[in-house]
This record gives structure tokens, sequence and C-alpha cells, in this order.
């Protein structure tokens, strides 16, 4: 139900009395459109992410895998997240494989490689870049590792196998954690 204008700008004066303004206002400031979608920060990991356009592979590879419940828990988890394009420059064939049910112990691999524990931002991961004279390395939740590198003003991935993705949208982040978004997917 639609309210009149009159009763609309009654109702947000009383929200803005109460002092209550600010803080949709702070939500709005860090909230991120990802896929045409906006990825509020008091969503999880998963409730963002499945509103995104670009990123429906990565959802159903993570319901394949069995990982919702683990990226809906409380992390926090740094998740790079290859967009539908990223899954789509893999071979021809790969994705569909990766999410038979038999390959599903090399698909959790492939996707908990993206992941990292903890927390981090562009900025903390730019810091440690800087710290490690041009390279950070991660370990990943798979157990393997990333290195982290800076291409101009952009981290650019770099798998153990030479596979690299650069992040394109950074600081999404989630009530459990952050996602920086890519455009490639690194393999373990």
């Amino acid at each position: 139900m639609l309210l009149p204008r009159t009763a609309l700008r009654s109702a947000l004066f009383a929200i803005a009395a109460a002092g209550l303004a600010a803080a949709p206002a702070a939500v709005a400031a860090q909230t991120v459109m990802v896929g045409g979608a906006a990825m509020l920060p008091t969503r999880d990991i998963i409730d963002n992410a499945v509103n995104s356009k670009d990123h429906t592979t990565l959802v159903a590879a993570v319901k394949a895998a069995g990982l919702v419940d683990t990226l809906k828990s409380a992390g926090p988890f740094t998740v790079f997240a290859p967009t539908n394009a990223a899954f789509a420059k893999l071979p021809a064939g790969t994705v569909d494989n990766l999410l038979k049910p038999e390959n599903k112990a090399t698909l959790a691999a492939v996707l908990t490689y993206h992941v990292v524990a903890g927390k981090v931002s562009a900025s903390d991961l730019i810091g440690k870049i800087k710290a490690g004279g041009g390279k950070a390395v991660l370990t990943t939740v798979q157990g393997g590792t990333l290195t982290a590198s800076l291409m101009g003003k952009t981290v650019m991935l770099t798998d153990t196998k030479g596979g690299m993705a650069h992040v394109t949208i950074a600081d999404v982040n989630q009530s459990n954690g952050v996602i920086h978004v890519i455009d490639g997917v690194v393999l373990p």
C-alpha cells in the first residue's frame, strides 16, 4: 500500500525526529551494487550473492558443493567471487563437469580456494602487498596459496599454476566478511 505524499512526509519526519534517519543513511553509504543488486552489509555472503545476476554460476556451484551453510556462518570470510563471465573463460565443459555430483569434492576445493579466513579489506590487502615488497601470499581455506600483487592500482591474484584474476569491485562488506569481485577463476 502506498502512502499519500503527506503521510509519507510525516512518517519520514517522525523517523528523523526519533534520530533513526542516520542508520539507513549509514547502511546506504556502505551498500555496493553488484550484478544489478544492492549488497547490503547487514546480510551474509549467501543472502547477498543470490541477488547478483553476475554470480548465478558461483551461487549454483556453492549450492552443489554443499557450502551454503559454511558461507552463512559467522565467519568472518574474505571471498574472491568470480563472475559468470569469469567462469565462462574456463575451457568448455569445465563448469558442467565440476557441477556433477561425483565431482563435489573437487568443486568444493576450487571454491574454498577463493576464500580466505578473516576479513581482509582492500586497504588491508594493499598494505600486505606493500609490506611484502610487492607481493602478499594468502593462505586459502582450501589450504593452498594465492599471491596478491598490484597492477597499477588494481589488485591482481595469481594462483599456484600462474592463472590470474583482477579485483574488479572491492570491499563489498557483508555481515560475515567481505567479498571482492574478480574477473577470473583461480585454481588450486
